[in-house]
């Protein structure tokens, strides 16, 4: 094969992975094309955790046409006995003869693919569209490098940048395109996290509401519900709340104050301030592989996860309107010079309906 085909095999290995967007987690998303004499013969992607591998997928698409074909996996195969069994030893099983992978697996169990395939006879090539394949699961590559999941930080405003009026009445400042468009990152995600102001004053649900969430064509379903978190360091959780009583888990994070909560479990993360601490959330977040995390929050836990450097990626709702000056603002960031402000590299402008979406970026600063 040459590079050219390579690239072109790869892409479409990446497609057949962008199905299970919403169903894997927390497995990464995998695509694999398997070719023999420039034709493929069979495909596969993994659809959900416990399920099957790409690799298996495509290897039982293909048959007994694997043998001596070239495979082409988005990501490196897995070389552990999880829940299934490694996926080395199936594409060796199968007779494979090259393997091409897009992006080394980072993670410590379940990488060391490259080495065994090596180790079997196989031919090894790649990264090939790496940056395209590390893409596919920023999270899970962010969780195993730096042990806390990849934050994404949801805001609804007006044009004046304003997320609440002064009485805290917010519904609904987007409109129903906008908060469609919310339900993609909720299913995308492993976690979402707010605050205890919000829910008291909202009483959201904050699941993911199938019925507005839009599949694009070949995606896997249905979508798990996302691991909801409330920030709540003093424990001021009422046992009344709806998002005690929606399907799902809840974990309710303190610093330090405990009782029995119906249908939540606590867990304590004092900081020195006796507040939640937001690091420790979110490196307990990433032990329970939830590798993406969506924070829906008031200004005040928004300005916290940004002052503290915890947000990859903002993701922000205009709306056409005023709101007026007495409204509250985007997040709680009690700057006094021009030297604190945070620097955003804005990635995506596009509407929504009759809304904005801004798509930036945080800069880290030296």
């Amino acid at each position: 094969m040459t590079e050219r085909s390579d690239a072109v095999f790869m892409a479409r290995a990446l497609g057949l992975a962008r199905r299970g967007w919403y169903s894997t987690r927390p497995n990464p998303r995998v695509g694999c094309v398997i070719v023999r004499d420039g034709a493929v013969v069979g495909e596969g992607w993994h659809q959900r955790a416990g399920g099957d591998h790409a690799e298996v997928a495509a290897l039982t698409a293909a048959g007994d046409r694997a043998r001596g074909a070239t495979a082409y996996v988005s990501l490196e195969p897995c070389n552990h006995q999880g829940r299934t069994p490694p996926c080395t030893r199936a594409l060796s099983a199968a007779g494979i003869a090259r393997v091409v992978y897009g992006a080394r697996d980072p993670h410590r169990i379940a990488s060391g693919g490259v080495a065994a395939l090596l180790d079997a006879g196989l031919a090894v090539d790649g990264p090939v569209l790496e940056a395209e394949c590390r893409a596919l699961n920023p999270g899970f590559f962010a969780n195993c490098a730096r042990g806390r999941p990849r934050v994404t930080l949801k805001i609804a405003a007006s044009l004046d940048g304003r997320t609440a009026m002064a009485s805290g009445e917010s519904r609904w400042i987007t409109g129903a395109a906008a908060r469609r468009d919310v339900q993609r990152l909720r299913a995308a995600s492993g976690a979402i996290v707010t605050g205890i102001g919000t829910v008291l004053a909202d009483d959201p649900a904050l699941t993911v509401r199938e019925g507005e969430l839009e599949l694009p064509e070949g995606c896997a379903g249905p979508v798990d519900q996302p691991l909801r978190v409330v920030v709540d360091s003093h424990l001021r959780t009422r046992d009344d709340l709806r998002i005690l009583r929606e399907p799902g888990a809840v974990l309710i994070a303190t610093a330090g104050a405990s009782r029995e909560v119906p249908g939540a479990q606590l867990i304590a993360l004092p900081d020195a301030d006796r507040r939640v601490d937001l690091d420790a959330l979110l490196r307990h977040l990433g032990s329970r592989q939830c590798h993406d995390v969506l924070v829906e929050a008031g200004a005040r836990l928004a300005g916290a996860f940004l002052n503290a450097g915890l947000v990859d990626e903002l993701v922000l709702y205009v709306a056409p309107k005023l709101l007026g000056s007495s409204g509250w603002p985007l997040a709680t960031l009690p700057f006094t010079r021009l030297a604190e402000a945070i620097d955003l590299t804005v990635t995506d402008v596009r509407a929504v309906g009759d809304d904005w979406r801004f798509t930036a970026q945080p800069r880290r600063k030296n």
